[in-house]
């Protein structure tokens, strides 16, 4: 998997979710500045419905998804009013997807807490894997021989890396990513019912 670029297949998403992933996006580790030019399209998307033309079978995990698009925009707040309400694991990893980008990172500790063990840890972790193959700053070492996704350990490395104490902020940034695509794709997926990878 190469982090920034979808595997899976957009047109799945339907036309409007597919456009707005169209402009392939590195998020900072930190919160960023809100993309105002998509908070239109956003908004618009709310309206239409969750996941509009697709129907929705699972509201939990449609919400879950308008979390993530409106975090893939850095609209961090707007993506907290979403997640703060979803009472499933995939809810409480959005919720702690934005508290590690606020950055506040114990709470993000928090809601991985509540996320115990998500189906998404087990692409993530090769993933990570994957992507950390050539990386020659030693506190990622971790990610290339853990066996089982550590969330808490991954909101230290980028802790440490917003700080600057470390020289993998790209990676962390491409994990970040990586994350982030398979978690909305997992969520779409089960929100609508279609086939899940």
């Amino acid at each position: 998997m190469k982090a920034g670029t979808f595997d899976f297949d957009r047109a799945d998403y339907g036309p409007d979710i597919d456009e707005m992933l169209r402009e392939k996006r590195l998020p900072p580790l930190g919160p960023g500045s809100p993309y105002e030019s998509a908070r239109a399209r956003l908004q618009d998307l709310g309206r239409k419905g969750p996941l509009a033309p697709e129907s929705v079978r699972d509201l939990d995990m449609a919400m879950a998804c308008l979390a993530g698009l409106w975090m893939y925009y850095d609209f961090l707040d707007d993506s907290h009013g979403f997640s703060q309400h979803i009472e499933t694991p995939s809810g409480g990893y959005w919720h702690g997807l934005v508290h590690r980008r606020e950055p506040d990172f114990g709470n993000a500790k928090y809601w991985f807490r509540n996320v115990d063990r998500h189906p998404v840890f087990i692409p993530l972790c090769r993933a990570a894997a994957e992507l950390a193959a050539n990386e020659p700053d030693p506190a990622a070492a971790f990610l290339r021989l853990q066996r089982e996704w550590d969330p808490f350990a991954f909101v230290d490395l980028c802790e440490a890396a917003s700080a600057g104490r470390v020289s993998c902020e790209l990676l962390c940034r491409q994990i970040q990513q990586a994350e982030w695509e398979l978690l909305f794709d997992y969520c779409f997926r089960h929100a609508t019912g279609l086939t899940v990878h």
